[in-house]
């Protein structure tokens, strides 16, 4: 995805976690930092028996200016393991939405839609916190709330026996007209549209890459005692914080032997393994964003749109979607299936608010910058080109 912030998050310590102080001097200052911190290749089915985009309840429709759309699509994928969700009570003005992205099951996903938000808004004084401004409070009181849910979460997946790899990612909003606030954990992704141009507000949390986030996360997952192989711990998850996922938590012992039993590790390896935190946190990243009058709405989505989509074109097609007919439910379905075009081989879910600040009817269709793609493109040709030339001298 393009557009990622080159920022440096701080990240509150949890046990078993090594702290550290991660401040970036680039940060936009409309970005604050809060605190301290599968299936490909399958055939596609009939893009109608996939799509299966979510009415949002009618008093959602419209909140304090804010218009609400939501859609998930499953794609190729065996499994729903998204969902979407979107409350407007007891946060005293603000309004609380979700993305979820489960994997190995929906298990966690079906917990975490409902007591993610119950301890929210308790952790939160229904809302009285985030109305004070005091935002060392919603700090703590958001890291409370996630870290009691996580470990509820483990027991109650170990008592129900089912899905008990189950994990989720979770991306959280807790909006108002004037001000954001998120807290997010995973791969899914936050956008805003100021005036049409993408404001990447979130860092996918991947054990692979080059940036300074998933570097930082190889070197506590590696601090912790894991170890990282083809971008994924211990060769298993691409993502270093999420909900759930016991064995990487509570049961890394366990996962030892399994990993043994089956073959992909021996017993010599095991045996220097020396586990000193959790391989994968529950611990959120968590920002404050001002909306000011150039936001024209936030877009939130799950991984399967943004490893398809740069955040630039989604912004714009959603844009485009407005202008047509202003409808925000029906721009979010529209995002899910262009996606889903793209060759997108996830589960899809999309968020969007609308803040209602915008005359869509009277704003000009954005149109593709033609000239720039031209130069781009023959740039890339000259590129090639040269490195042809020079290949051939060399094997000559």
């Amino acid at each position: 995805m393009e557009n990622t912030l080159p920022l440096a998050l701080s990240l509150v310590q949890a046990p078993g976690t090594t702290r550290m102080a991660l401040l970036s001097p680039r940060l936009p200052r409309s970005l604050l930092p809060y605190g301290v911190d599968v299936g490909g290749g399958r055939t596609r089915k009939a893009r109608g028996t996939w799509c299966s985009a979510i009415a949002v309840d009618a008093p959602l429709a419209n909140v304090s200016g804010i218009r609400w759309g939501s859609s998930k699509l499953q794609g190729p994928r065996s499994e729903m393991e998204d969902d979407v969700v979107v409350r407007s009570d007891g946060l005293d003005g603000f309004s609380f939405a979700a993305v979820f992205d489960g994997h190995a099951g929906f298990s966690s996903v079906e917990f975490l839609r409902n007591e993610l938000y119950k301890e929210c808004t308790i952790a939160l004084q229904g809302g009285l916190l985030l109305t004070s401004k005091n935002y060392n409070a919603v700090r703590d009181a958001i890291q409370k709330a996630f870290q009691n849910v996580d470990s509820k979460l483990l027991i109650w997946l170990e008592q129900m026996g089912n899905d008990v790899d189950s994990g989720a990612t979770a991306t959280v909003m807790f909006l108002r007209s004037d001000v954001l606030i998120i807290s997010h954990l995973g791969d899914s992704c936050a956008v805003v549209s100021r005036t049409g141009k993408a404001e990447v507000l979130t860092n996918p949390h991947r054990p692979y890459g080059n940036n300074k986030v998933s570097l930082d996360e190889v070197k506590r997952i590696r601090a912790a005692g894991g170890w990282i192989v083809d971008g994924r711990i211990c060769g298993e998850i691409s993502v270093s914080r999420a909900f759930g996922d016991m064995r990487f938590k509570t049961k890394k012992n366990e996962m030892l032997v399994q990993g043994v039993e089956e073959g992909r590790w021996t017993e010599k390896f095991v045996s220097r393994i020396q586990f000193k935190g959790d391989l994968v946190t529950s611990s959120p990243d968590i920002y404050q964003v001002e909306l000011g009058s150039d936001v024209e709405f936030v877009l939130l989505a799950s991984d399967g749109l943004w490893d398809y989509m740069k955040s630039s074109d989604a912004v714009t097609f959603v844009r485009n979607q407005l202008c047509q007919d202003g409808d925000v439910q029906l721009a979010c379905e529209a995002l899910a299936r262009a996606a889903l075009d793209r060759g997108s081989q996830d589960n899809i879910s999309i968020l969007i608010a609308d803040l209602g600040r915008t005359d869509w009817q009277n704003l000009p269709v954005q149109r593709p910058n033609f000239v720039y793609e031209i130069s781009q493109a023959f740039a890339t040709i000259g590129i090639v080109s040269l490195g042809i030339w020079i290949s051939s001298f060399l094997v000559s």
